[in-house]
């Protein structure tokens, strides 16, 4: 993994925005409205529409269940998180570019990144940025940070999917990045996770470069070039 550049995420664009933050190239953000849309409404219908092609694809109608199958624990894992407050979820994919043996034989490193909205008690930004970590177990390697629109804290988790949950049973190592709101009511949670955890001191580099382009409020218009 090589230091990243940065592009501007489309809210960059968006005056409605909350707010307004940069991502690494890499990151494929998914349209959680698209792939949640209210049933037999019109974006449902578009949905519909977009993935027939795959469904034709399919050679037969066991591979064709199959992935409607995968489709559908997909969107309810994306329901869930919306759930809790998530408005942004990305996949990223990059080349492990570490390993000096062989390069070639190296495999992509998967990662996710969210972006969560959490409702918190009404205190000063540093005092909940400090409770968002100690008020809950598990978080570790605990930093406190002056960021450009605020304190925050940096912390990580690592989660093991229990054995019937049908996912890897690697560790999930998470990065979070607790940034409390200027409104000293709520706080936006960057979390970026990965089972690749010999990497997790590089993922830690990369959410605090993401977390110190956060901006509450809306970006200057060189900015959105």
């Amino acid at each position: 993994m090589t230091t990243p550049s940065f592009t501007l995420h489309d809210s960059a664009k968006d005056p409605t925005s909350k707010i307004w933050f940069a991502e690494p190239p890499g990151f494929t953000a998914l349209p959680l409205d698209a792939l949640l849309p209210a049933p037999e409404s019109p974006a449902a219908n578009v949905l519909r529409t977009a993935i027939a092609p795959f469904l034709d694809a399919a050679p037969d109608d066991m591979i064709r269940e199959q992935f409607i199958a995968q489709f559908a624990k997909g969107q309810q894992l994306l329901g869930a998180l919306r759930e809790v407050g998530t408005v942004h979820f990305a996949v990223g994919l990059h080349r492990d570019d570490t390993d000096d043996a062989d390069r070639g034989s190296s495999q992509p490193l998967l990662s996710f990144f969210t972006l969560s909205w959490r409702d918190t008690a009404v205190a000063s930004r540093a005092v909940t940025a400090a409770r968002a970590v100690t008020s809950a177990q598990g978080h570790a390697h605990i930093e406190f940070l002056e960021l450009p629109c605020g304190p925050a804290t940096l912390s990580e988790t690592v989660l093991t999917p229990s054995a019937d949950s049908g996912f890897s049973q690697a560790p999930l190592v998470q990065i979070h990045a607790h940034v409390p709101h200027p409104d000293c009511k709520r706080l936006v949670v960057l979390t970026l996770s990965t089972t690749a955890a010999v990497h997790r001191e590089r993922y830690r580099t990369i959410l605090q470069q993401i977390a110190e382009t956060v901006s509450f409020e809306e970006l200057p218009t060189w900015a959105e070039g």
